[in-house]
């Protein structure tokens, strides 16, 4: 969202927050559900195509707990808004456990951030308070799924092409930045 006057801002939202540290499979979480795997990543991994973006296929979920908590550091207190990048790149490509330290210490590292200060960071768990009002502002907001997309009260759910991101932020009465006439949607290989 470049190409607009905008103030982008990532609230954290718990979803399964109870999942184990070690992870759950796909299998497991959905089973019941009446959701075939396979199809979920065909779709997803289509989407990721269209938008020329990378995606992996990730056969468990992870606790985000304290991978949110880097997030909102990093972003928050450092001004790293790579973070978000590095974290979706584990998770989404790479099918990496972002509930594991070890993992959550090579991706800060890997925006920059130097391993000790982020083990010190996560230890003491600096911003889990923060992170709690986030979880809390998504619950009264009736947020009930991820990515969820808010601007102006208007929302759209799910991962959506840009064209329908720049839809809602043109409803909402955002600006094209100065000197761009015309908004084309980006050509991109990675996410921004």
């Amino acid at each position: 969202m470049q190409h607009f006057e905008i103030d982008l801002q990532v609230v954290f939202f718990p979803l399964h927050p109870d999942t184990p540290a070690e992870g759950l499979s796909l299998e497991t979480l959905f089973a019941g559900r009446g959701f075939s795997v396979a199809a979920m990543h065909n779709q997803m991994a289509e989407l990721m195509r269209i938008e020329g973006l990378p995606y992996g296929e990730r056969t468990h979920t992870y606790n985000s707990r304290l991978a949110q908590e880097l997030g909102k550091w990093a972003d928050r207190d450092l001004g790293i808004t790579a973070i978000h990048e590095a974290l979706y790149r584990a998770y989404f490509v790479d099918g990496r456990n972002i509930a594991d330290l070890d993992v959550l210490v090579d991706v800060a590292q890997s925006v920059g951030v130097t391993p000790d200060v982020t083990r010190d960071m996560l230890a003491e768990r600096r911003v889990r308070g923060a992170v709690d009002a986030d979880w809390e502002r998504s619950r009264r907001a009736g947020i009930t799924s991820v990515p969820t997309f808010v601007a102006a009260q208007q929302r759209i759910v799910g991962a959506q092409p840009y064209e329908a991101l720049e839809a809602l932020v043109r409803a909402a009465g955002a600006q094209a930045r100065q000197g761009n006439v015309v908004v084309p949607p980006p050509e991109r290989d990675t996410p921004t």
